[in-house]
């Protein structure tokens, strides 16, 4: 992000047919401070206003200026013909566009479809608009071919349409000047790309993570003594060990009650252990009369 600076409200251009209305109510519940304002703008302008600042970011139809904007696709949109709903191609669920070759085909101004050749026959005067063209099929004039979204835009209970198969197609995508990705910019990206709250690369993503980090305190010891506590531990187990009851298994038993010889064996033997035992790790007991 190379924009630092916070802009009082969001500026989002958009073109005919583009309905921002989901994004905007997501903008709207995670930056409560930052009011986005819409910009409509007709196709033929939208380069200009993200070109000049009227704009941060827009909503516009491919193509735009590449070596100025930055652009991220969004959706490729059906092209459809629109005509009267007693039209024959009203018959048929969708057309090519060799079907509209005897048709007149009305070619407005600002055509968002990128024609090679364009289909059926012309018509005297281009429209200036696609409202204008809408007027002229519902007149009887010609019939049009557009994007999905502007015949519904433009919809008249007198009109229909088919999709045209085998036409160019219009792509949406979000666009914004490539020197001024703004802190504002990435929230939106963010937004159009479906990240989460937690997710989002915008500055408020960051204020979090920042906070997150400075609130943690490493422990840098931590490990050694985890290691030294083991180590503690392993030591009392030991002396625990050297300094425990004895076996219970028991010697010199022999068969039967054995004789009191081997019973005083024993319990020398025994006392000569604690013996040994009491020279690491002190005497136990009464000490000895010398005589």
């Amino acid at each position: 992000m190379t924009g630092s600076e916070v802009s009082p409200s969001f500026r989002l251009a958009y073109v005919p047919g583009v309905t921002p209305a989901k994004w905007v109510r997501v903008w709207n519940e995670r930056l409560t401070d930052v009011p986005l304002t819409l910009v409509p703008v007709a196709p033929a302008d939208a380069d200009g206003v993200l070109r000049d600042g009227s704009a941060d970011a827009g909503l516009v139809r491919l193509p735009v200026d590449r070596t100025v904007l930055s652009a991220i696709p969004l959706y490729t949109e059906t092209t459809v013909v629109v005509v009267p709903k007693d039209h024959l191609v009203t018959a048929a669920e969708e057309v090519g566009v060799a079907d509209l070759a005897d048709e007149i085909v009305l070619h407005p101004l600002d055509d968002t479809l990128a024609w090679e050749t364009l289909p059926g026959r012309p018509a005297l005067e281009r429209p200036a608009t696609t409202a204008d063209a809408i007027e002229l099929v519902a007149a009887g004039i010609g019939v049009l071919a557009v994007p999905q979204s502007l015949a519904r835009l433009h919809h008249r209970r007198d009109l229909t349409y088919r999709p045209l198969t085998d036409a160019p197609q219009s792509s949406v995508v979000l666009s914004w000047p490539e020197d001024a990705t703004t802190d504002l910019v990435e929230e939106f990206i963010g937004i159009i790309r479906g990240r989460t709250v937690n997710s989002t690369r915008g500055r408020r993503a960051q204020t979090a993570e920042t906070a997150k980090s400075d609130g943690r305190r490493p422990d840098a010891g931590g490990a050694g003594r985890k290691a030294t506590g083991k180590a503690a531990s392993g030591k009392a187990a030991a002396r625990k060990t050297s300094s425990g009851k004895p076996s219970s298994g028991k010697a010199g038993s022999g068969s039967g009650s054995g004789s009191g010889s081997g019973s005083g064996k024993a319990s020398a033997g025994r006392n000569a252990r604690r013996g040994a035992g009491s020279s690491q790790g002190g005497k136990r007991g009464k000490p000895r009369r010398r005589s």
